[in-house]
């Protein structure tokens, strides 16, 4: 399905931190987004932006993801938390300027608890990185955060 959602609306990120362009494309269980890289990035350098920022890039599509799935209730969108990141795997150290990336995320499991893990992937002519992100989403965040 294509996307009504603007980004801004669907990630709980503002400003510079929001470091996503669009949503793509979504369904029931996945999400593609897209940043171009330029000079005025978020940690741009002069090569480009450095590979390591490609997981945030990934945590910001599973909280669009989030996002997209509570708008379409009619729910307001919430914060989650990246508990870990595993086997992380980019084919070049950076990701270089004027290159558009995509980001996708495939939701592999959802427990009753607010964990969950996504299956995520980076891609552009020349960019491949993947990775499997665990999040954590509390059903009440006031409550979880006064613990």
């Amino acid at each position: 399905m294509n996307s009504a959602f603007d980004i801004r609306e669907v990630v709980p990120h503002s400003g510079i931190m929001s470091l996503l362009d669009d949503v793509v494309d979504h369904d029931d269980q996945s999400l593609c987004a897209q940043v171009t890289i330029n000079k005025d990035s978020l940690f741009a350098e002069a090569r480009g932006v450095p590979a390591w920022v490609g997981i945030e890039y990934m945590a910001q599509a599973i909280a669009a993801y989030s996002g997209v799935i509570a708008r379409s209730a009619g729910q307001s969108v919430s914060v989650g938390f990246l508990v870990g990141t595993r086997k992380y795997i980019a084919n070049q150290a950076f990701f270089p300027l004027g290159q558009t990336l995509k980001v996708s995320v495939h939701e592999e499991l959802r427990g009753d608890n607010g964990l969950g893990v996504f299956r995520c992937k980076i891609t552009s002519d020349t960019i491949e990185a993947s990775a499997s992100l665990s999040v954590f989403q509390p059903k009440n965040l006031d409550e979880f955060l006064n613990l």
